[in-house]
């Protein structure tokens, strides 16, 4: 089994952005100095952006919804098979062949 490595802190994530959007320092200096992968950082940062609404994409809150109303949409897919097997099984016996 792989480990995961553990998620950063919500906290941890937004100082780290905003000390890499001062521009200080270069991100490959900014990741090193609080132990992340430049790769790491840069993503943090694409997700900040889009969280701001200075970048175009899928806010984490738009992305839960849409993720929830997939999950319902194949439930509600489910029902309905159900549904349609019912009313197949229930009608053979009202117009047999």
């Amino acid at each position: 089994m792989i480990d995961m490595p553990k998620p950063y802190p919500e906290e941890f994530r937004r100082d780290v952005v905003a000390v890499a959007r001062k521009r200080e320092a270069p991100l490959e200096q900014i990741a090193k100095d609080f132990g992340i992968s430049e790769t790491c950082l840069k993503n943090w940062l694409r997700k900040a952006d889009i969280e701001d609404g200075t970048r175009p994409g899928l806010t984490r809150d738009e992305s839960d919804e849409l993720r929830e109303a997939r999950k319902r949409i194949r439930l509600l897919e489910q029902e309905a098979e159900v549904m349609r097997r019912a009313v197949a099984y229930l009608s053979r016996d009202v117009n047999p062949k």
